[in-house]
């Protein structure tokens, strides 16, 4: 079976395209780094077409691919089987052409680096044709150090250097390294990029962000990069030299994950994969992980499912390398997890019955609510940034012991209580789910319903976490979805939570506490002057009812 030549052919003769094919025959000894007497064939054949040719050779010496490149580079393809897993190297080694005498170029130790290869050759060609100077490199395992290591300039007659050995020893110790810093299994290392367009402070207390939502997802996190550029990249996002820098240094900390502070759009996703041989995820799929491992109820599930299918829908792209590093479990484990051989037809297929599900749970909720109406008992909702203890706020309201925990989106699942005030005024008291800075539209739309609930709302409970350096940014998130479901003409009280992690005479606003009321959640006491105040709304809206 004739094998495939990779890269550019465009502009060869037919012959010519026949003695490249013909590379497919040869072999090497697994100690060479290329024959000599293949070096002087690829030689030959490069000369004569004046363009760079590149060999990808295993560890057997078997000749895996052949590309034919540009004058002044070659493209390596995806080399599918070949993936470079943290702890080892691709166990493929490149060896090519130069077309003129220089050393190892930035493309090819930035190949190098970014791809693992077990070692990048470059054998440079005469003015007469002949092989010149031989340069090479490879990998260094210290993370302190450069990532590569560039040898001295050698000639073809020195390309049996037991490299072999070299490979195999270099590889044990990347191992030997990688299992200080591997994760627990089911844990991913993650490297974090934030690119904008504003102010760094901003993105660097977005990143702080994703740090919590790593920790959430059970990520650890082991770098971070800002970058402030004047556009954001539409293919690379930061640019492809620094993305090239970042990845380099996520690798030699051994990271399994790139995770990115926005959301990709699909060509984005496109050039990134096809770009590193790492796992990649937005912020978008990040959260959508979240929240189908944290959605109990079924229809909670059911609307995770639908926002990771409508988020994986126009993404749906040919390559399942993309896909691959795209998912590879985040954000699309959970009641989302789908093969990602699905194609359009079948996700929409997936979709439309995902929506008559919830369309049908909504009917009976609806129900539900006619049967609260009738007993005409009004309705407080609290709602707020994730973490800012609503549901903490609500179990010391009303006794109760729904989950809470010091994590982000701990509860997602709507939850309703009774409230009976000290002079036999009852209530129902909702939580509902925590909101979150750049909430993914596809969470928006499907948990719609959910946050309609919100409408039915007499009064609606406004908890700020006023220890967190960022409440002013969480407080405007949170009125901005609420203005967004046209919700800003129900009584709202501030609820400023969390006052035993701060000293209040020193905080910056002092204004803006009298405009609410400073509690602490988990303490009973501390809510006193809620109570009243709620029982006092209550019952003139009873009154006047």
């Amino acid at each position: 079976m004739k094998k495939k030549l990779h890269g550019n052919t465009s502009g060869l003769r037919n012959t010519q395209i026949k003695k490249i094919e013909t590379l497919y025959n040869h072999s090497t000894p697994p100690e060479y780094l290329a024959d000599p007497e293949l070096a002087r064939f690829l030689v030959d054949l490069s000369h004569d077409i004046r363009r760079q040719i590149g060999l990808l050779i295993d560890r057997n010496g078997k000749i895996i691919y052949v590309i034919v490149g540009e004058p002044h580079r070659v493209v390596i393809p995806i080399t599918s089987g070949y993936m470079a897993i943290p702890g080892k190297l691709k166990g493929l080694r490149l060896i090519h052409t130069h077309l003129k005498d220089e050393p190892l170029t930035r493309d090819d130790l930035t190949d190098l680096a970014l791809l693992r290869l077990d070692y990048i050759t470059a054998i440079c060609i005469t003015q007469d044709g002949k092989p010149g100077s031989v340069y090479s490199g490879h990998i260094l395992p210290d993370e302190d150090s450069d990532p590569y290591q560039v040898l001295e300039p050698a000639t073809i007659k020195d390309l049996n250097n037991d490299c072999l050995a070299q490979i195999i020893a270099l590889e044990s110790e990347l191992t030997r390294k990688n299992s200080l810093y591997r994760p627990e299994t089911g844990r991913e290392n993650a490297f974090l990029i934030n690119a904008t367009t504003l102010d760094t402070k901003e993105a660097y207390a977005s990143i702080e962000e994703l740090k919590e939502l790593c920790k959430t997802s059970h990520i650890n996190v082991i770098g971070t990069a800002v970058q402030r550029r004047k556009t954001i990249d539409p293919k690379f996002v930061v640019g492809k030299g620094k993305l090239s820098s970042l990845i380099i240094k996520a690798i030699q900390n051994y990271a399994t994950l790139l995770v990115f502070d926005r959301e990709l759009s699909a060509s984005q996703i496109r050039s990134i994969t096809d770009f590193v041989e790492m796992k990649v995820i937005d912020r978008t799929q990040l959260i959508l992980d979240i929240f189908a491992k944290q959605a109990k109820s079924r229809e909670g599930k059911f609307q995770v499912e639908l926002a990771q299918m409508e988020y994986l829908l126009p993404r749906l792209i040919s390559k399942n390398t993309a896909m691959s590093r795209l998912t590879g479990g985040i954000g699309g484990r959970g009641p989302g997890e789908t093969k990602l051989e699905l194609n359009r037809r079948r996700v929409r297929e997936k979709v439309n019955q995902l929506k008559k599900e919830i369309a049908k749970i909504r009917k009976q909720r609806q129900q539900q609510k006619s049967r609260r109406k009738r007993k005409e008992l009004p309705i407080i909702s609290i709602v707020g940034y994730t973490n800012a203890g609503k549901s903490t706020l609500l179990n010391t309201l009303t006794q109760s012991r729904i989950m809470a925990a010091n994590r982000l989106f701990a509860t997602l699942d709507p939850s309703s209580r009774r409230l009976r005030f000290p002079r036999d005024t009852e209530v129902i008291i909702t939580d509902t789910v925590g909101f979150i800075q750049d909430l993914p539209k596809e969470l928006m739309e499907a948990f719609h319903a959910t946050l309609d609930e919100l409408s039915d709302a007499d009064i609606i409970l406004h908890v700020i976490d006023i220890s967190n350096p960022r409440y002013r940014q969480q407080k405007e998130s949170v009125e901005k979805i609420l203005k967004n479901l046209n919700l800003e003409q129900i009584p709202t009280l501030y609820i400023f939570n969390k006052t035993d992690k701060i000293n209040l005479d020193d905080f910056d606003d002092q204004w803006l506490l009298n405009q609410g009321f400073p509690v602490c959640a988990t303490q009973k006491q501390s809510l006193k002057l809620l109570v009243e105040k709620l029982e006092s709304m209550v019952k003139s809206k009873i009154n006047k009812g």
